[in-house]
């Protein structure tokens, strides 16, 4: 399994940002994915996720702002961000996710750096 995320960066409060993941190594299509993050001194947590039908899920802070697509024929997933907050900082990795929330492989990324400030 390799995932590798991209698109992170340095925005401020109110920007926007497109994160994508590029999955090898398992057949993507047949997973449901997501989108976690993890902000010095807390856990990883799943902020978004999508079935291999493309249904949508999201942690309630990011309803409205955040939203989770993917392109299976390209083996890539999709953040795009909007009205950034600095709440947002943190960085983001993705992965396949059962059970709801739970990842599904070992093996993470580098993830990708959101940093939001003025």
């Amino acid at each position: 399994v390799h995932l590798v995320e991209s698109g992170g960066g340095l925005v401020q409060p109110g920007g926007s940002l497109r994160l994508s993941c590029v999955a090898s190594g398992f057949t993507f299509s047949n997973y449901a994915m997501g989108w976690y993050r993890q902000a010095p001194g807390n856990e990883r947590d799943l902020v978004a996720a999508i079935t291999n039908s493309g249904s949508t899920n999201y942690v309630d802070s990011m309803k409205g702002r955040f939203t989770i697509s993917r392109d299976n024929a390209k083996n890539t997933l999709y953040l795009q961000m909007n009205s950034l907050k600095p709440e947002d900082t943190a960085v983001y990795y993705c992965n396949a996710v059962f059970d709801g929330t739970l990842p599904t492989f070992d093996d993470w990324g580098q993830g990708t750096q959101v940093t939001v400030s003025s």
